[in-house]
């Protein structure tokens, strides 16, 4: 039967493929593929699994004093014919076999799969009979994690191929962090579907970096739709299509094509200069997450990397942090990659909704913070980690022997912040020169993304080579809701006439203090807000280079002097939306831009 599953659309296209399920379960489960010459072996691994688990409840069994209630034995005995049972592991291999699931994420597939069918029975004891699959599910989980050295750590180990064939993959979870979205991010998934997020979370985020349609916030889509299902993700509309009819599937895959015919007149644009009407070159730069991500940047034809967030080599470690010489070579590979064009690295910004695995759950976890998003994130846990911060500086100043680096702190609130930063900075930079390190110059810069740094931008200026204006958490900030609740997701507005004032008044003061001034949150990358960027003297966006074909084709049917002839009337609404669109719509398109 066909069904629509609403939610928000926070990564645009269309996607057509089959559902995969990763459940959520009370044992974090690792999710990653397997190659094909592992195969065989991850199937002996979760047969290994099984066999320790059964011999725990056969020795459970011996160690059953006379007096011990006889349910209890029954209990056992019921769980060791579920272990054996052909529907558990057995069939869990199969997604070993035909998907290249690793052994985890195969049980965790198939114990989906009965769970459904024990919650569709009628007979209320067989129903329960399911917290009893879930107990030796969790067992023999707990079996496969003692085993050492066997199990990847981190997305270097995932399998960069598709095993589904003919068959997109379309992910569906409760929620994905950020951390195990980068496990996927170049794997085999078109396209990913979730219960909650709001439209600038961090997964939303790193969705459009993936540049694959997705929806976020459904509520129910993870319990609604099955293993295998055939879906539709509407990125645009926000829509769900679970078994959609064949009339339905081919009107999807028209759009599908002409989706990738305006990508490809778009990527017609990849050498034109971002230069306006009246002659205002445009720096477009790229957002990225890992080193190997710059040639993405590049092929976009980006100016160089706006943001490199360094915290996605922190995750997914186990614990371990990386040290100054791995920290030291990715940042090197992605300054050598931009060949000269300026790279700038974020330092670590972890908290909230991007725990790290060696952070305790008193720090940062949800459910044990009281409020994680004004916790200790950001530059506040790195100058609460002073070894690990300037670790992270050294490595960064060594990178900047090998191209232009630029720093850019986040979260930045307070004076004495900065004091701290500069002090370790010149630190660092002492060690490296007693270790005979080179480096060069190092522009520094903060991330304008709490309203207070906003508001004394005039005395930040005075200490800082630039800025960076991070839209996301100034709107968060500023509008008080959290980016990650789909609760609140209507209330969250980029519109709303405090954002743009702080937008304003941070650009005008930038500029007026002969500062340079970029904005690399969600608006830049957002065509919808170009217009008004430039209008506000903005010369510097960055943003996920799928994100950049769309944006200069923008800037160079722009007039950027005519377009700040308007600021007044929107500035002054009571709709800046609405005033900007209708202002914005006298600007005509130039006819020479080849059609762009």
């Amino acid at each position: 039967m066909s069904f629509q599953v609403f939610g928000i659309p926070v990564s645009r296209g269309v996607a057509i493929g089959r559902a995969v399920l990763v459940a959520s379960s009370r044992v974090d489960v690792a999710h990653y593929f397997v190659a094909p010459e592992q195969v065989e072996a991850e199937i002996q691994r979760a047969f290994r699994a099984r066999d320790e688990v059964a011999r725990e409840f056969e020795t459970l069994k011996q160690d059953l004093r006379g007096d011990t209630p006889q349910e209890l034995a029954a209990l056992l005995d019921v769980h060791l014919m579920l272990l054996h049972d052909e529907a558990l592991i057995g069939a869990a291999t199969q997604w070993i076999v035909e998907r290249h699931y690793n052994a985890e994420w195969a049980l965790s597939a198939q114990l989906e799969v009965l769970a459904r069918q024990f919650d569709e029975m009628e007979d209320d004891y067989l129903r329960e009979r399911k917290a009893d699959l879930e107990q030796v599910f969790e067992r023999v989980l707990s079996a496969l994690a003692r085993e050492q050295g066997l199990v990847p750590t981190n997305a270097a180990s995932v399998v960069q191929r598709d095993f589904a064939g003919e068959d997109p993959l379309l992910l569906v979870a409760a929620d994905i962090a950020p951390a195990d979205l980068m496990q996927f991010k170049r794997s085999v998934f078109h396209g990913f579907i979730t219960d909650i997020g709001g439209k600038t979370s961090h997964t939303a985020i790193v969705a459009r970096s993936m540049d694959i349609p997705a929806v976020v916030g459904t509520r129910e889509a993870s319990r609604l739709i099955r293993q295998d299902d055939w879906i539709i993700i509407d990125g645009d509309a926000g829509t769900v299509i679970v078994n959609p009819s064949p009339i339905m599937l081919e009107e999807y895959r028209f759009r599908q094509r002409q989706s990738e015919l305006e990508r490809a007149r778009l990527a017609r644009l990849r050498h034109t200069p971002a230069v306006t009407l009246d002659g205002e070159r445009i720096e477009l730069h790229a957002n990225i997450e890992l080193p190997l991500d710059a040639q993405g940047a590049i092929e976009a034809g980006a100016t160089g990397v706006g943001l490199f967030r360094s915290e996605f080599l922190f995750m997914n470690r186990n614990g371990e942090l990386p040290g100054e010489e791995e920290q030291f070579a990715a940042y090197r590979a992605a300054v050598e990659a931009m060949h000269g064009m300026p790279v700038t690295i974020r330092t670590v910004d972890v908290g909230a909704d991007k725990p790290l695995d060696r952070m305790s759950a008193s720090e940062l976890r949800h459910g044990h913070v009281l409020n994680p998003a004004m916790g200790l994130r950001a530059i506040r846990w790195s100058l609460a980690e002073p070894s690990m911060f300037r670790q992270q500086l050294r490595a960064i100043y060594r990178a900047s022997a090998f191209g232009k680096v630029r720093l850019l702190i986040p979260m930045v609130a307070h004076l004495h912040e900065v004091r701290q930063i500069l002090e370790s900075v010149k630190k660092v930079q002492q060690q490296l020169s007693d270790a005979g390190h080179a480096y060069s110059h190092v522009e520094l810069g903060v991330m304008i993304e709490i309203p207070a740094a906003a508001v004394m931008l005039p005395l930040l200026l005075r200490h800082v080579d630039f800025v960076s204006i991070g839209t996301n958490d100034l709107i968060q900030y500023t509008l008080a809701i959290d980016r990650a609740d789909e609760a609140v997701a209507h209330l969250y507005d980029p519109w709303h006439p405090a954002v743009l004032q702080l937008l304003a008044s941070s650009i005008g003061l930038a500029r007026a203090a002969g500062k340079s001034v970029s904005v690399c949150g969600e608006m830049a990358g957002d065509p919808a807000f170009t217009d008004l960027l430039l209008a506000m003297g903005l010369r510097s966006f960055s943003m996920h280079p799928s994100q950049i074909p769309s944006v200069k084709q923008r800037v160079l049917r722009a007039d950027a002097a005519r377009l700040s002839t308007y600021m007044p009337e929107i500035m002054g609404s009571e709709d800046p939306r609405r005033e900007a669109e209708l202002a914005f719509a006298r600007q005509k398109p130039a006819k020479s831009l080849q059609q762009a």
